[in-house]
């Protein structure tokens, strides 16, 4: 009997005892394995689940490659118009009949940049992206190192690039870069690939001008978008202007969207989902949620002075203190009805002030003394760099001139009186 109860009493404590899933994790019910969902303009999370769990990538890690090529032409290191020669493995990694996606690329003709890259961004052409790699490259091989080493310059944490296109090696017809696995996949996690889309978009914006075509004109040839949210498309969403689908059997159904409504933009990641119409499904709950429960508020409008702390102590001038105020307004985008969880945080700028919190004259009309950011109550998924945070800068509203050489003499000669006048009462009280 005893031993029924403690096999009673231990599964009972159970659901106690085991990793709990957080409401925020479980709240959209989503069926990918993996997704987030980010505030375009701050890198703000508003939503995750299981982000930092390496997963296939597939054609999402082309967002790589983009960035890597548009770099290169701000650079000045290629052109739009510069051409490449297509070689025999191009051009077989392009037949139709390998099963990829590709727009059919002839050996020995030649593409421009702009054609092979507009054939990546708009219909995942495989063999297109392999091109662009090795231009900038001089090899893949070379190429998914510069792929690595962008990653890890641009934060992503958890990656693992062996091709440029987001294939299986196995589909690259034995040519897969040397010093990678026969069978190897691309790999990100979800807040990986949206920093890289944050980045992305942000870094090169005129890669909505093109991810943002539902059609590619491709030679005489029609090749639709496979991101089917876009206007005209099967599954068409308000505002949605890119950005990469990719799917292979090791990865799933993997999207990464985004879409602005109002000037307020979103970034959606959603991985592993069982078909090409769940991931667009999973993607509109993600952002309907975003839309629908959070908009851009100013928190503390300009010339806020923050309670308190409304102005400095000033050493050295001809006033003891300056007011100081935010020079701008600070909006962030925040759950709709959480305004009032937020409250004002003053972080002086210690290159300023000396050790005891006071500024030195002269002090300028305007001088930034530091920067209020905010303090938020509720439970906060960050951003998507540990680092980043909204603030405004705070700025003295008046000047303070430096006092003269006799001021400040009799000035001093009153804080020695001062003190001795002190010492000598403090002296006399002892005594009785």
């Amino acid at each position: 009997m005893i031993y029924i109860i403690i096999s009673f009493l231990l599964m009972a404590m159970l659901p106690f005892g085991g990793k709990q899933v957080s409401a925020e994790t479980d709240s959209l019910n989503l069926k990918g394995s993996a997704a987030i969902l980010v505030d375009g303009n701050t890198g703000k999370v508003l939503y995750e689940k299981n982000a930092d769990e390496l997963l296939g990538v597939a054609s999402m890690s082309k967002m790589m490659t983009e960035y890597i090529v548009l770099e290169a032409i701000k650079e000045g290191k290629i052109s739009w118009d510069q051409k490449v020669t297509i070689s025999k493995f191009i051009h077989d990694l392009s037949s139709p009949s390998l099963g990829v996606s590709t727009v059919g690329l002839t050996e020995g003709e030649t593409y421009t940049v702009k054609e092979l890259y507009e054939s990546m961004a708009i219909h995942s052409a495989n063999a297109s992206t392999v091109a662009l790699a090795e231009l900038v490259g001089g090899s893949e091989e070379n190429f998914v190192k510069l792929m690595n080493e962008k990653a890890k310059e641009l934060g992503l944490k958890d990656y693992y690039f062996v091709n440029s296109s987001g294939l299986n090696n196995a589909d690259m017809l034995g040519n897969h870069p040397e010093g990678t696995d026969a069978n190897d996949e691309n790999k990100m996690s979800a807040r990986a690939t949206a920093k890289l889309a944050y980045r992305l978009i942000n870094d090169f914006p005129e890669v909505l001008q093109i991810a943002s075509k539902p059609v590619l004109n491709f030679r005489g040839e029609e090749f639709k978008n496979f991101n089917w949210m876009l206007p005209g498309l099967v599954y068409e969403y308000e505002g949605v202007d890119g950005l990469k689908t990719g799917s292979t059997a090791f990865a799933g159904y993997n999207f990464t969207a985004t879409a602005e409504r109002n000037g307020q933009r979103l970034i959606s990641v959603i991985m592993k989902t069982g078909s090409q119409q769940e991931r667009f499904e999973e993607t509109k709950k993600l952002l309907d949620y975003g839309f629908n429960n959070f908009s851009k508020e100013e928190l503390f409008s300009k010339n806020h002075a923050v309670k308190g702390k409304t102005s400095l102590p000033v050493i050295k001038g001809k006033e003891d203190s300056v007011k100081i105020a935010t020079k701008e307004p600070l909006s962030l985008v925040i759950k709709n009805g959480e305004k009032e969880q937020y409250k004002p945080k003053l972080v002086l700028d210690e290159k300023k002030i000396n050790k005891d919190g006071k500024l030195t004259a002269p002090v300028k009309k305007g001088e930034v003394v530091g920067y209020v950011t905010y303090q938020y109550s509720g439970d906060d998924s960050g951003f998507l760099y540990p680092d980043q945070t909204v603030k405004v800068d705070v700025v003295a509203k008046e000047k303070v001139e430096k006092a003269n050489w006799f001021v400040l003499m009799f000035r001093g000669m009153g804080g020695f009186f001062g003190n001795l006048w002190d010492g000598i009462t403090s002296k006399v009280s002892s005594w009785f």
